[in-house]
């Protein structure tokens, strides 16, 4: 049985944020850039542990409680818009910066366990998986399937599935990036500056829709 109706809007909403560059992608596009495609897929692996690490402490401590309070889930709603608005603002207004990122990247050789490790720790840190599983998610739960709990786990396993697939995807492109980018930076100004208006949209979209029965 599917974990929502709206599987598919679940699915494009979750790709959208997480293919937006954020810490996560830009760590992973400059592991990649600085030490190659090898290190650069395991840091997705240790991105996703550590999204998978939030995702479990979400689950173990909200799912029941959303499905008890209105209150609680229109909080958390209007919090997670407005910081998807703040984060969108904050994207347009450093993507100077995100280009800066990827130029004169020259790093020592790490092992394998060493970059899981820093992977994780990036992961587990960043903001915008915690505003997935505490604002987006909790709009697919719908209570008259019960089990509000096993339905936020299930949902957050997915986001883990798509994370994998998308930064996996930076990970194989990072090979080529520097030269890419190092012929025109203001091919990674614009991708930044698209993906904060369309984390802003989402805001706004987070904050007006209402709780799905």
């Amino acid at each position: 049985m599917l974990p929502t109706d709206h599987l598919l809007a679940f699915l494009l909403t979750v790709y959208v944020l997480i293919l937006v560059p954020g810490p996560s992608v830009l760590f992973v596009v400059s592991r990649g850039v600085a030490l190659g495609r090898r290190a650069a897929f395991a840091t997705v692996l240790g991105n996703t542990g550590g999204l998978a690490f939030q995702g479990a402490l979400v689950c173990a401590g909200l799912g029941s409680l959303l499905a008890k309070s209105d209150a609680v889930f229109t909080t958390l709603k209007l919090i997670g818009a407005a910081y998807l608005i703040i984060l969108g603002i904050r994207t347009i207004r450093d993507r100077g910066h995100l280009a800066g990122a990827l130029s004169g990247l020259e790093m020592e050789p790490r092992s394998v366990p060493r970059i899981l490790r820093e992977g994780f720790v990036v992961g587990s840190t960043n903001p915008k998986g915690l505003l997935i599983f505490t604002a987006v998610l909790p709009q697919f739960i719908e209570p008259a399937r019960g089990h509000a709990t096993l339905q936020l786990a299930t949902l957050a396993a997915i986001c883990c599935v798509v994370a994998v697939v998308s930064d996996g995807t930076w990970a194989l492109a990072s090979g080529t990036a520097r030269e890419w980018f190092g012929r025109s930076p203001r091919r990674l100004r614009a991708m930044s500056a698209g993906g904060g208006v369309t984390m802003m949209a989402l805001g706004v979209a987070l904050a007006l829709t209402g709780r799905k029965r």
